[in-house]
């Protein structure tokens, strides 16, 4: 009875990565949702030109979104989520039922998409614990996004 019951819990445990990915929700457009949250959190909300930016990031042909929050101000005060490991970015990919799926969210200083071994990916300079290191340096991370996951490349 102990063995059916491992295979039991295996199969449950494989399954729930798949169902909490259909569960999730999907948002019209990243956008309007990511503004609506933040004018019910600030009195005054104000967003720059880089606040979104509208690209490719899993090499689908669908046009994905990256928001800076650090893009913004509310009430006067300039990315209020942004502290000494910079600021919160969140990916969206856009799916071909309609709609967009938020992957990541990561807390970055910068990232800078680009060309390499002709696939688009990321290099994030983030705090450099996020390299496991203790120096002062940025840390580089270049990571590519297949499908709705973040694959790092490297990280140094």
């Amino acid at each position: 009875m102990k063995p059916i019951l491992t295979v039991l819990c295996a199969l449950l445990l494989a399954l729930s990565a798949p169902l909490a990915m259909a569960q999730q929700q999907l948002v019209t457009d990243p956008e309007i949702y990511e503004k609506s949250h933040f004018n019910e959190q600030c009195k005054i909300a104000q967003y720059d030109s880089d606040f979104i930016s509208r690209i490719d990031i899993n090499n689908d042909g669908l046009t994905d979104a990256v928001v800076n929050e650090g893009a913004f101000s509310c009430d006067g005060a300039r990315g209020p989520q942004c502290d000494g490991d910079g600021c919160p970015y969140n990916f969206y990919v856009q799916v071909k039922e309609g709609g967009y799926l938020l992957i990541a969210t990561a807390r970055i200083y910068s990232y800078e998409f680009m060309k390499r071994f002709g696939n688009m990916v990321f290099a994030f300079k983030m705090h450099p614990r996020f390299c496991d290191r203790t120096d002062s340096e940025p840390c580089e991370m270049i990571v590519r996004v297949r499908g709705v996951t973040f694959v790092t490349i490297s990280k140094k």
